[in-house]
């Protein structure tokens, strides 16, 4: 009788450690955010680029620059304020690159990487920052940069899409 306890104990002690080790397992899948979330959770994180009062532009004034929504993708303003403005770019709900542009005059050593530069694209200096962005300086002044989300979002494709910015008339605002 004491050995049918002892089974019937060890029993219940395997069936309750293999339910709480599945539910860890189950708990730390579901604790996994899928890409879409971890890039949004960078978005999250990454500080808000300092303005100062050089930069006269009104961000929104930027928003008739940008890219339109075609082709099944669609551009959705995430960030507006003086001398900054920022879009998503989305493709059937995905995030696959930001769209940027900014002024400069808040930070003037943002043009110090565009000095070297032997590329160029509508006429403006063409820069990679890092294995992800994309960006060009117009009229010495305004960056407007693309930053992949996604990785199937290539630097070919980021040079497609800065030249769908209006660059002229970036070039008109900033002079």
């Amino acid at each position: 009788m004491l050995r049918k306890v002892s089974l019937g104990i060890g029993a219940l002690l395997l069936v309750g450690l293999l339910a709480v080790g599945g539910c860890q397992l189950n708990q730390s899948k579901a604790s996994q955010p899928s890409d879409t979330a971890k890039w949004e959770q960078i978005e999250e994180q990454t500080p808000a680029v300092a303005v100062d009062k050089k930069a006269v532009i009104d961000g929104g004034q930027f928003n008739k620059f940008f890219p339109g929504n075609t082709d099944g993708y669609e551009r959705v303003y995430t960030q507006e304020k003086d001398g900054f403005a920022e879009a998503k770019l989305k493709q059937d709900g995905n995030t696959l690159a930001m769209l940027s542009v900014s002024d400069t005059a808040s930070n003037p050593s943002a043009t110090d990487k565009y000095q070297a530069s032997e590329r160029a694209l509508g006429g403006y200096p063409l820069v990679e920052v890092g294995s992800t962005a994309t960006s060009l300086l117009v009229a010495e002044r305004l960056q407007v940069k693309v930053l992949s989300r996604d990785t199937d979002f290539t630097p070919a494709d980021r040079e497609v899409w800065l030249e769908k910015f209006d660059l002229a008339g970036l070039a008109k605002l900033a002079n």
